[in-house]
């Protein structure tokens, strides 16, 4: 509003200023009334937010009321300027110029018939003049108003972006705390299970247990902290996070399943090689999450592990001969392989196998 009044101000200051230099043979020399009109059409410009057409209009029959009651003539450039510029930056570049060339074209033909003025003399020089400024004032305020609407829609899309990062770093982590501690908690179930049911008869068998669920423990730590460590930005005092798992590490994870009462047959056709980092982790993750399954809902001894280098993919297969498992694989570990899967450009397909069981299927594109 300070700005609305400064350019209020100014231009009253302007139009003042005009009305006392001009002269005009003939015409009623300027007295009070002649500056409230002045001072009204500067006033005008205070509703350019609420109206910005409804200003400009007033303008301009203020100013035909003006030159309607015989005070010297100005141009109407002066008192017109402001409100067609705003008028134009509010994005009524086009009605403002229809209403300012109907104007021009009233005025045009008034002076022509009611003041027998000669056509060459109305559209002299400064006629002229006034109608190229009020062309360009308004050129000028859509091109300002094109130039905030387009930073505007770069700052949009700037948080859009942000905030869809935001949402994929949330969404990440949330699938490595899920297959970490999933993974784990199982595990450690099936071992407390299995003390708690041998500790009297076998003690030695329920140390075993427990040694099992501490080295599980001691895994899903190690895993958690590289995993929390993503969310420590900046901390220059943060110890060396974990390597994150991959390929390498399935025998591990293969023995961790077996502590759990779950045999894993393991299969490797092709040449193995080096893998991407973000490969080879989503493929040890998806590896996890389904032995994870077998031990929860398969209820058998028994699952098997096929992985398969192609020449541009990694083909994994996990399949069990149990009964768990949906039909369609709807549950949240499996949409949860199926978007680490999608991450890396992959797909992944979780169903019941003709033949019985569950079977998992991920490929993933390699260099």
């Amino acid at each position: 509003m300070r700005i609305d009044l400064g350019v209020a101000a100014a231009l009253a200051a302007a139009i003042t200023l005009t009305i006392t230099g001009v002269t005009e043979p003939g015409s009623e020399a300027p007295d009070a009334v002649a500056y409230l009109l002045g001072l009204a059409a500067s006033a005008w410009v205070l509703l350019r937010r609420a109206s910005p057409l409804g200003a400009l209009i007033g303008t301009i029959l203020t100013l035909v009321l003006y030159y309607d009651l015989g005070y010297p003539a100005f141009s109407p450039a002066v008192a017109l300027t402001p409100t067609a510029f705003f008028a134009a930056l509010a994005g009524r570049a086009v009605p403002a110029a229809c209403i300012l060339g109907l104007a021009v074209v009233f005025s045009t033909g008034w002076r022509v018939l009611a003041d027998e003025m000669p056509l060459d003399t109305v559209l002299g020089t400064n006629s002229l003049a006034d109608v190229a400024l009020f062309a360009a004032v308004i050129v000028l305020g859509e091109a300002v108003r094109s130039r905030r609407s387009w930073g505007e829609e770069v700052r949009a899309r700037e948080r859009l972006e942000a905030e869809q990062r935001a949402e994929e770093e949330r969404l990440r982590i949330a699938r490595e705390l899920h297959d970490v501690m999933a993974h784990t908690i199982v595990g450690v179930s099936v071992q407390a299970s299995v003390a708690a049911d041998v500790i009297d008869d076998s003690p030695e068998a329920a140390k075993e247990a427990l040694r099992a669920i501490r080295a599980q423990s001691t895994e899903a730590m190690a895993e958690l902290r590289a995993v929390v460590g993503v969310l420590r930005e900046g901390d220059q005092d943060t110890a060396p996070r974990a390597p994150a798992p991959g390929l390498d590490g399935l025998a591990g994870l293969v023995e961790l399943t077996h502590g759990a009462g779950v045999e894993v047959a393991v299969a490797v056709d092709g040449t193995a090689r080096p893998l991407p980092k973000a490969i080879d982790m989503t493929a040890y993750r998806i590896i996890q999450e389904s032995l994870t399954n077998v031990i929860r809902h398969a209820r058998t001894p028994a699952a098997r592990v096929h992985v398969r280098y192609d020449p541009a993919a990694l083909v994994l297969e996990i399949a069990d001969d149990g009964v768990g498992g949906t039909a369609n694989g709807s549950g949240h570990g499996v949409l949860g392989m199926r978007e680490r899967a999608a991450a890396v450009g992959g797909t992944l397909t979780a169903e019941r196998a003709p033949e019985g069981g569950f079977r998992v299927r991920a490929t993933l594109p390699t260099p």
